[in-house]
């Protein structure tokens, strides 16, 4: 019998989410009063227990069998370690540096030897281990580094008699089974889908795989080193743990909310325990860590988007209770239990988001920390076991934390008589959406030198000269000066920007990817394994039947001009403008905008203009200073007059009355912020905008999202657009159908990078060819310098105090 056993809905849960909400006076992000911390996207974390400090990304760590230590593999964008922790003193008594790693950790069941796996080096680390000192032995190979072999080496796990070394490669979709004696392969099994970890069993019979790309386990007999069978489970399934007696597997799917306990010996699926905060919340807790306490009968769930731990009684078999949560860390990525019963969580982002004042600039001491990359050191996390009034305190504090609720996702608290609705259900005036996707701007490197907001001038390198439109539009229309994009990175960005989440495999894979360290990008289509259960706004459209067509997102370009362009996932297939082109640097933004604008003009003419618009505008990212090429002033300023000539040409159209115009950059990587590293520019552009007004509210990505979908009459997608704060404040019932006319350039579009500019040679190296594949904190010193000059520094931080302060005219009563 199949039960779907859920946490219940906590109503005083509510109420503390809601007073806590309306109580709160600061609207930056980071510490509260009360000692928690406010991130970027309104949600709060208050970390129960003993936090330690590890490393960039901690994924995964291993007990050794004394319970004494714990080794943490820490796989992120900057330095990759692995952190021993000594389980006595809580101390992290050794940071041992590894090229490249990437989730597999592993201790022998003697505990002498600990294997880590290699990542895309393409091979397994062995250590020796003694009282807690690690020390590097030999290497398995499984195949030549990436990019040679494309193996990516992931979990792995070892038998009972440390004979058989079990090691699954992410990107070849393969096992392989090592003799430890020899070091040779035994055996290669190979998957219609990614793997993502392997288990022995307790009984040494047979090894679970793990198919992160496939919703399936695959059961291999380790007698025959065949599969017997491959079990269906939930959406990206990655973490697993056996149950002392080897009767039940419990495997996190980390794309859905679920937990799937398997029914070993009849391989299926005998129970699904939901680990959201509520039964029918959609997706976005990401379970992605599972373990049992140590006489099996407490079921633990890393909830990394909730920044929780779920705990669930499982001592009865199929009928898993829910007993509560446990705050805990910035997106918690693995969970473990001592023989002591003392839980351990590793939190991937740690325990804080961070201004990034000084950075990025490799020349400022330390400033490296300051790119957002690598701003956010892990953290570990011990818990002693909590008794049941303890536990009811920590679900409290857990829904006190929590912005998602389940009148989140019917109705949305407004203004009366606002042009947004409060429901998907509403009507509104607006009836077409323009939404333009930019890339990696902060807010201070555009609108620092805006005075009537939060910003510092002295981080501004495209102000009001280089820029002018966009500072026209901000002051004409309202200027967002607390608004934060959810994303670090493009690679999550574009699908924060696109589907107000990033599945775990994004989360988890970008930092590889990233730091150069191998893999392809695979974050923008084209990649199954990438998209969210959910899908993607379009998505929505398509499911609720609102029109819509994307001018260069999730688009691939045609191999040359005059053909089409394809779409890059299925979802948009018939719905792409064929001759707008997409990523490319030697492609003019203005060429962009005059692309868009022949099928407008046609819309205008002849009707049928699609209700939902995606723009792709991404040469503000620039150049840098390569030889021959725009320098990054010209190439921001292109950006500038295109994003007037759309703005333009809709408000002087007949649909102006009824449309609004949404920018945002998809994510702030490529600069400082006194604010936070995430804080951003975005626009808001309409008749019905509240027309020269400093909106101060706290807005984010998924927030912009959801002020779209309530226009277009489209539900939320996630947790995060259904609890995020709508734009209401931005807008009024009284409209002004003023249309806005574009501001001519007043910076040379012409303007190339002269011979001997700083770091024209390594402008030169960098792969521009797509989104984010250069070293971005050496890119961005670039940028600055050619900005700023040679020999200019960062200034020194300034620290805001800014606060919100509600009055009538804010309020609008």
């Amino acid at each position: 019998m199949r039960n779907r056993r859920h946490l219940p809905f906590v109503i005083l849960g509510i109420f503390l989410t809601l007073s806590s909400y309306l109580a709160a006076q600061t609207v930056l992000p980071g510490r509260e009063p009360d000692g928690r911390v406010l991130l970027p996207n309104g949600w709060y974390l208050s970390p129960a227990g003993k936090q330690l400090e590890l490393g960039d990304l901690p994924l995964n760590m291993d007990i050794a069998p004394d319970g004494k230590y714990v080794a943490v593999a820490n796989n992120g964008m900057g330095k990759q370690t692995i952190s021993v922790v000594d389980t006595r003193s809580w101390q992290v008594i050794q940071n041992h540096p590894i090229g490249k790693s990437w989730v597999g950790i592993r201790f022998t069941r003697d505990g002498k030897s600990l294997f880590v796996s290699g990542g895309n080096d393409d091979w397994v680390v062995r250590y020796a281990f003694l009282n807690g000192v690690l020390t590097p032995v030999d290497t398995i190979v499984v195949g030549r580094p990436w990019p040679k072999n494309k193996i990516w080496v992931a979990g792995l796990d070892v038998d009972r008699e440390a004979r058989r070394l079990f090691v699954v490669g992410r990107q070849s979709h393969r096992l392989y089974v090592f003799d430890l004696a020899s070091k040779k392969i035994l055996k290669e099994l190979e998957f219609a889908a990614d793997p993502y970890t392997c288990l022995v069993s307790r009984d040494n019979s047979r090894l679970y795989v793990s198919l992160w790309g496939g919703s399936g386990i695959a059961f291999v007999d380790l007698k025959t080193l065949e599969v017997v069978k491959t079990v269906k489970v939930g959406d990206h399934p990655c973490d697993m743990v056996e149950a002392p007696d080897g009767k039940r597997l419990y495997v996190a799917n980390a794309n859905l909310n679920t937990v799937s306990v398997v029914d070993v010996a009849n391989g299926r699926v005998a129970e699904t325990v939901c680990s959201a905060i509520t039964p029918d919340a959609p997706p976005g807790s990401t379970p992605n860590g599972v373990a049992l306490s140590p006489d099996g009968n407490t079921l633990y769930i890393a909830n990394a988007d909730n920044n929780s731990v779920a705990v669930f009684n499982v001592s009865r078999p199929g009928v898993a209770d829910p007993m509560g949560f446990i705050p805990v860390g910035w997106y918690p990525t693995c969970v473990r239990v001592l023989g002591s019963g003392e839980i351990l969580v590793s939190n991937g982002k740690g325990g804080t988001s961070l201004p990034n004042p000084r950075g990025p600039n490799p020349e400022v001491p330390d400033s490296t920390a300051e790119y957002i990359g690598t701003l956010f050191q892990g953290t570990l996390s011990v818990i002693n076991p909590p008794s049941s009034e303890l536990l009811l305190k920590y679900t409290q504090q857990v829904y006190a934390n929590t912005r998602f609720s389940r009148s989140s996702m019917q109705q949305a608290h407004r203004q009366n008589n606002n042009p947004v609705p409060s429901g998907s259900s509403g009507s509104s005036p607006i009836k077409h959406v323009f939404y333009v996707i930019k890339e990696n701007r902060t807010y201070d490197q555009v609108f620092g030198d805006i005075k009537e907001g939060n910003g510092d001038a002295a981080l501004c390198l495209f102000p009001d000269s280089v820029t002018p439109n966009h500072h026209a539009l901000a002051r004409e229309f309202v200027l967002l000066d607390n608004f934060y994009v959810d994303a670090e990175v493009s690679a999550d960005g574009h699908n924060w920007s696109t589907a107000a989440y990033a599945t775990d495999y994004v989360e988890k894979s970008w930092p590889t990817q990233y730091s150069r360290r191998g893999g392809d990008y695979e974050y923008e289509g084209g990649s199954p394994i990438a998209s969210p259960s959910s899908g993607y706004i379009w998505d929505n459209c398509r499911r609720h039947g609102a029109s819509y067509r994307t001018y260069g997102e999730f688009v691939e370009n045609p191999a040359r001009h005059g053909d089409s362009a394809r779409a890059h996932d299925p979802g948009l297939e018939g719905h792409v403008a064929p001759f707008y082109w997409s990523w490319d640097l030697d492609y003019s933004d203005v060429e962009r905008a005059k692309e868009w604008k022949a099928e407008f003009d046609a819309y205008d003419r002849d009707g049928g203009l699609p209700q939902f618009q995606i723009i792709k505008l991404p040469n503000d990212h620039t150049y840098g200073t390569r030889r021959g090429k725009l320098t990054p002033k010209a190439y921001v300023a292109q950006n500038d007059l295109a994003l007037g000539m759309i703005v333009d040409r809709i408000s002087h159209s007949r649909y102006w009355k009824e449309s609004a115009i949404f920018v945002l950059e998809d994510d702030a990587q490529n600069g400082p912020d006194h604010v936070d590293a995430h804080r951003s520019i975005a626009l808001v552009v309409s008749p019905y905008t509240r027309r020269h007004f400093v909106d101060h509210e706290m807005y984010s990505t998924s927030g912009m999202i959801r002020t779209m979908e309530l226009i277009l009459g489209l539900p939320p997608m996630t947790q995060f657009d259904a609890s995020a704060t709508p734009m209401f404040k931005s807008f009024t019932p009284d409209a002004d159908f003023t249309p806005y006319t574009c501001r001519s350039a007043s910076y040379d579009l012409n303007e190339k990078n002269m011979a001997g500019a700083y770091g024209q040679k390594r402008s030169g190296e960098m792969n521009f060819a797509r989104e984010d594949a250069i070293p971005d904190v050496e890119f961005s010193e670039i940028i600055w310098k050619s900005v700023r000059g040679a020999d200019s520094e960062m200034p020194a931080p300034v620290r805001s105090a800014f606060v919100r302060v509600i009055d009538k005219d804010e309020d609008g009563e």
